[in-house]
């Protein structure tokens, strides 16, 4: 089942055919597809070292390659910056073979997606490392862009009424409703912008030995509020842990208390939208839901 309106198709016979007209360099190696728990890509190796990716949604191009330029630059910002490995970018290629927009070819990074760390006081520690490690990347003078998570609480209003309204089957909205009452009226405080990853979900994680090694999916990188990154804190860990990774950041209460609310924001967007479509990201949603509501 399409997680989106119109979501285009992506087979391996498509990007055989691009690879090959566009990269002919890389005719000789083979091309498969990735069992991604992503939403907003279609993942495939080519050969061991490279993974290109191909948006689902269906846009205008211009505006796709936009999108993946700056991808490219926010990967190269952080290539390297700490020691868990992130993506490289390679190159863009071009709409063809059926396949209307561009899409890009990064670094295979090496790991297994997140799974059931809940209890794992070493890889939330593994995680505050990377985050503390993003927000030493210089702003150079940028703040927040205004769109997406990382701004003002309440600026998600209408998003959130739309989840709500969409939850009513799914959810106890009414409990749902009390609870972003109380976290859209927590104030930004002094801190200013920092970077952050911006997506620091499950499936954007990759470990080895139960620790961490890897960080994906990194178009997000870019100035916004320091609690935006702790999302994690409920999207992956049990209470222990979690308190491990608050100390590991030194979050004060206000801070934490925003991130929570960051984790609401995005967890209630993945109960309904997900609930057919991609049921293991649903699931994630409902997961954290119960983690911030049992921490009230």
């Amino acid at each position: 089942m399409d997680m989106h309106a119109g979501q285009l198709t992506v087979s391996p016979e498509m990007v055989r055919a691009l690879v090959d007209a566009q990269f002919p360099e890389w005719r000789d190696l083979p091309v498969s597809s990735v069992d991604s728990r992503g939403t907003v890509h279609a993942i495939f190796r080519i050969g061991d070292r490279f993974a290109a990716r191909f948006p689902l949604e269906p846009g205008e191009a211009g505006a796709k390659r936009a999108e993946l330029e700056a991808e490219a630059a926010a990967a190269r910002e952080l290539l390297g910056r700490t020691r868990f490995r992130t993506p490289e970018p390679i190159a863009l290629g071009e709409p063809g073979a059926g396949y209307p927009l561009p899409w890009s070819v990064q670094t295979w990074v090496p790991g297994v997606v997140v799974d059931g760390l809940g209890e794992s006081a070493a890889f939330a520690g593994d995680l505050a490392e990377f985050i503390r490690g993003v927000r030493t990347i210089d702003t150079r003078g940028r703040t927040f862009s205004g769109t997406g998570r990382g701004g003002v609480l309440r600026s998600h209003d209408a998003w959130m009424e739309t989840c709500f309204e969409h939850s009513e089957q799914l959810l106890d909205v009414a409990l749902l409703r009390r609870t972003w009452r109380a976290m859209r009226e927590l104030p930004r405080g002094s801190a200013g912008d920092v970077m952050t990853h911006g997506d620091l979900i499950p499936s954007n994680l990759l470990m080895s030995g139960g620790r961490l090694t890897g960080v994906i999916d990194i178009g997000g990188l870019g100035p916004a509020d320091p609690a935006l990154d702790l999302v994690a804190a409920w999207h992956l860990f049990d209470a222990e842990p979690r308190q491990v990774f608050r100390a590991e950041l030194g979050c004060g209460s206000l801070e934490w208390e925003r991130g929570r609310a960051w984790a609401f924001q995005q967890a209630m967007g993945l109960v309904w939208y997900y609930a057919e479509s991609n049921p293991s990201m649903s699931s994630l949603g409902r997961r954290t839901l119960d983690r911030v509501l049992a921490e009230a």
